[in-house]
């Protein structure tokens, strides 16, 4: 007997668990004092019950970020959130970082959050290069480094998908931890 499918508010509800996220700032002028994003994210995770499995500040430079990824894996990180370096002047190379890595890209992602961003602040969402996906099996989000685009993008798109987009990655995956193991 084969098992029905899932709705979406069941595959949701099936995804409520805490999950083991690290926080990765991409800035060349923050330190953790300045930090107010990132500090945002730690506390946003806190109060949704979430694990924060590490928090790095790594300057906007493609083989540092790669690095923090590479550090989220070793700690047990099962989505990351990188936040900053997502626009377009000179310096924002994270999205180059981030994408060149993605297996699979959630593309929505990307325009939903430009969609919601453009109800807020207008034209300039178009700047924003926020993208997602999969790494190694895990959930990669990259979001502008801005307070309000943090809160937006947890607000609205990551934190209520987020144990959906955990348990779906764990699903199939050869060897993987079980939901709620």
């Amino acid at each position: 007997m084969t098992e029905a499918p899932l709705g979406h508010e069941e595959h949701r509800r099936s995804g409520a668990r805490p999950v083991r996220v690290y926080v990765v700032t991409a800035s060349d002028s923050r330190g953790e004092a300045e930090d107010a994003s990132g500090a945002w994210l730690k506390g946003a995770l806190a109060a949704s019950g979430h694990v924060l499995a590490g928090y790095r500040i790594v300057p906007d430079e493609p083989e540092l970020v790669r690095g923090a990824l590479a550090a989220a894996a070793e700690a047990g990180a099962e989505a990351v959130i990188v936040n900053g370096g997502t626009g377009i002047s000179g310096r924002d190379r994270t999205y180059e970082a981030v994408a060149g890595l993605l297996e699979k890209r959630l593309d929505g992602f990307g325009e939903l959050f430009r969609m919601l961003s453009f109800q807020e602040i207008g034209s300039a969402a178009m700047l924003s290069r926020a993208v997602a996906g999969t790494w190694q099996g895990r959930a990669v989000f990259s979001v502008p480094g801005s307070t309000a685009a943090v809160r937006l993008a947890w607000e609205k798109l990551i934190g209520p998908e987020l144990g959906h987009v955990v348990f779906e990655l764990a699903r199939h995956a050869p060897g993987a931890r079980r939901h709620g193991g």
